[in-house]
């Protein structure tokens, strides 16, 4: 029989746990362990399939326990439990690799749906280790068509936050100017993520009106309103088992904030017009190129819903930032452009990459590759210095 660790110092609380859970999962066994050292010692005895872990604990912190069992054992699958207090240490546990972690007091619905999804994962990461080959094959092929182009040290920061950010379900929130590439790092997340052969759905929030938005995520029953003539599934059910990533999640209606948030802390969501309650299982990844604690402040967004949205934070920054990424980039799109029209890539002489580097880019990398594709169009070859001074108004 597996078993499941619960380490908590405070016996009123492993007790509940060690209730609540076993009547749930009645097909693993529970040890707790009143202090991280103890918890420690148990892990270098046996393996589990579960550790559920407190943070402030006397002898061995629960961050330390996690750094040391995963250094033992990397294997080993970690729920950290925090008091609010704790919400930035409970943030690195997630960095250093833990699978999830529950804010105190503890919402039972949530810390279920954690346990159950933590042990899917456990369970998934053993059957498929036949097919590791396999994955890493198919996440390459993804990862080119999202892969974020240059060599800047922001730009190697952020892949760096992908890369331990992406195995975690932790939620993240992308933020920068339009135009930065917020896209490319909410794919690369879910490509390089267990969730990778799942779906990826976007909604981009600026876009849909605010009356029509609730349906849009989370579906409605025909003759819910005018216009609905049939039943239609909402993009929170349609991202089940993947991503689903909220774009321009600034510009969502407060009502709609609500609804979302209610979906967060439930993994439930309810059809406009209906009384069903639809289970799903979805990574949130959003972004938004507003500054989010102005826009709480000015109360036109939650507090509460950016907290759930931003346990991991990735800055984007604008394409002016790190102008030597500017050749690599030019380089690219004038590959894509010459797939796209069947010709050979066009060449940008060095003069011509230097004045593209001197401008500022307020369209970010958007604008850039439409500018590429202008000189290609418009330009000799190689495009010149001179190209650029004709056809590019800066």
């Amino acid at each position: 029989m597996q078993k499941i660790l619960i380490v908590e110092d405070e016996k009123s609380i492993s007790g509940v746990l060690q209730s609540i859970l076993s009547d749930e999962l009645k097909d693993y066994e529970f040890l707790v362990a009143e202090d991280g050292l103890e918890g420690y010692k148990n892990i270098e005895k046996e393996d589990f399939a579960l550790v559920i872990s407190d943070i402030k604990m006397p002898k061995l912190s629960g961050t330390e326990l996690l750094k040391q069992a995963l250094t033992l054992k990397p294997e080993t699958t970690f729920v950290m439990i925090s008091g609010h207090a704790d919400i930035d240490t409970a943030v690195d546990c997630l960095k250093e690799g833990a699978y999830d972690f529950i804010s105190k007091p503890i919402d039972i619905n949530r810390l279920m749906t954690s346990v159950k999804n933590a042990l899917d994962k456990e369970k998934l990461a053993k059957e498929n280790q036949s097919l590791q080959k396999e994955n890493v094959t198919l996440k390459k092929k993804v990862n080119k068509k999202y892969q974020m182009i240059g060599e800047s040290a922001t730009l190697k920061k952020i892949q760096d936050m992908i890369d331990k950010v992406a195995a975690s379900d932790a939620r993240v929130l992308i933020t920068g100017p339009n135009g930065a590439g917020k896209e490319l790092v909410a794919h690369a997340i879910h490509a390089q993520s267990e969730r990778s052969r799942g779906p990826m759905v976007e909604v981009n929030c600026a876009a849909i009106p605010s009356e029509l938005i609730e349906s849009e995520l989370f579906g409605h029953v025909k003759g819910s309103f005018t216009g609905a003539i049939k039943d239609k599934q909402g993009k929170f059910e349609l991202a089940n088992n993947g991503t689903i990533f909220l774009d321009e999640i600034g510009d969502m209606s407060l009502i709609a904030q609500a609804k979302v948030l209610r979906a967060l802390q439930e993994s439930k969501v309810s059809p406009v017009g209906s009384d069903k309650e639809i289970k799903v299982d979805v990574r949130v990844v959003a972004a938004t190129n507003k500054d989010m604690q102005k826009e709480i402040e000015a109360g036109r967004f939650r507090e509460d819903l950016y907290h759930r949205l931003s346990v991991i934070e990735i800055y984007v920054p604008p394409l002016d930032d790190r102008k030597e990424d500017i050749k690599l980039l030019v380089d690219h799109f004038a590959k894509l452009v010459a797939d796209e029209q069947g010709n050979t890539p066009r060449l940008f002489d060095d003069n011509a990459i230097q004045a593209l580097q001197s401008f500022s880019w307020t369209g970010n990398i958007r604008e850039l590759r439409n500018v590429v594709e202008r000189l290609i169009i418009l330009g000799g070859n190689p495009v010149t210095e001179e190209d650029v001074a004709a056809f590019v108004r800066k």
